[in-house]
């Protein structure tokens, strides 16, 4: 079979592969269909980007496919082609083209870059600005753990875990640090991804600007673990009402006496978690916080949210999720039960 027969069978091949990369996007997690003003930027950057090399792949094989034909060998034709040595045109034009190019691509992308960076025109605003410039963006506080997300709210005095909370259509920064090992802050379809590192005077800063309501997925960008591919949370977009109906909630809900049903499960809760896990105004900071844990969507990042799923959780942490600092209690089938019963029960004030 000739050679060019063999190729041309890859052509399907390569053509379905495609087809079902095409089909990978999804919206709350994919980079190719932005619903934030700082995805859209990049994304812009992508099409560009690639829009130059289809050029440059297409003129390249067009000029490479004139010359083989031109000057292919011709049966009773031994001669030698003119052989030459330099043209000043050419090697004027194949200077020339690439600086071009690379300026097309190097000035939106040098522009989109200072755009994306948080500046202190915030603090500038507060000490000269007006009355709505001193209010400025809200501040989130986002601190990677190994494997988990902590959320805080410095302004409202919030702390939350695995969900973050955002106003749709406002900007939101964000500032980034790791209470372990580097890890990375990225949400795909809203902005870009940013180290958060380890210490106090390393702190990075971006800002958010989502388009859509909804719920979309973040994770974590950069090898921190045996659990790194498992480090998922959750972005709720929300309009500004509901955020700050939110936000009153988180405020307002205390650590109070259970009912009764479920108050075996508190205090098992109490004299196990409560030194690690806050809920309300009471409890540690040492895992994430479960206040309104009951709304959750996923157990530990991962698993759907159900009763079966947070006593896995609890029973065998490293098995759902290998290296992390979560104890094993080996409480027993009735602990797990109350337990359980009593997290589900973990919801905000009305």
């Amino acid at each position: 079979m000739k050679r060019w027969l063999r190729l041309g069978r890859l052509v399907p091949l390569f053509g379905i592969m495609m087809l079902g990369l095409i089909g990978c996007g999804n919206e709350q997690i994919s980079a190719l269909q932005p619903q934030g003003k700082g995805a859209s930027a990049l994304f812009d950057l992508m099409v560009l980007s690639l829009a130059i090399m289809v050029v440059v792949l297409v003129v390249v094989f067009i000029l490479f496919g004139y010359v083989l034909v031109k000057f292919r060998h011709r049966k009773g034709d031994d001669s030698i082609p003119e052989q030459v040595e330099g043209n000043h045109m050419l090697e004027v034009l194949w200077t020339a083209i690439p600086i071009v190019l690379l300026l097309v691509l190097a000035v939106p992308t040098v522009m989109t870059t200072f755009d994306l960076a948080v500046s202190e025109k915030s603090a500038e605003a507060t000490e000269d600005g007006g009355e709505e410039e001193k209010k400025g963006p809200m501040t989130i506080k986002v601190t990677g753990h190994q494997y988990w997300w902590e959320f805080e709210y410095p302004d409202q005095e919030v702390v939350t875990a695995q969900e973050l909370y955002l106003p749709v259509d406002e900007r939101v920064n964000i500032e980034l640090s790791s209470a372990d090992v580097i890890h990375s802050f990225w949400i795909p379809s809203i902005a870009g991804k940013m180290d958060t590192n380890p210490g106090d005077k390393l702190t990075n800063k971006m800002w958010l600007h989502p388009e859509k309501t909804g719920t979309f997925q973040g994770a974590c960008a950069e090898l921190c673990g045996d659990s790194h591919a498992l480090m998922y949370f959750k972005v709720k977009v929300v309009e500004r009402d509901e955020f700050d109906a939110w936000i009153e909630s988180m405020k307002n809900t205390k650590f109070d006496d259970a009912p009764s049903e479920v108050a075996q499960g508190q205090k098992i809760f109490e004299q196990n978690c409560l030194q690690c896990h806050a809920v309300g105004d009471k409890g540690g900071n040492v895992g994430p916080a479960l206040t309104g844990f009951a709304d959750n969507e996923k157990v530990a990042g991962i698993a759907d949210h159900n009763k079966d799923n947070i006593k896995k959780w609890i029973n065998d942490p490293q098995e759902m999720k290998p290296g992390n600092n979560m104890p094993d209690f080996n409480f027993n089938e009735e602990q797990l039960d109350a337990l359980a019963d009593y997290l589900m029960e973990l919801e905000t004030a009305e």
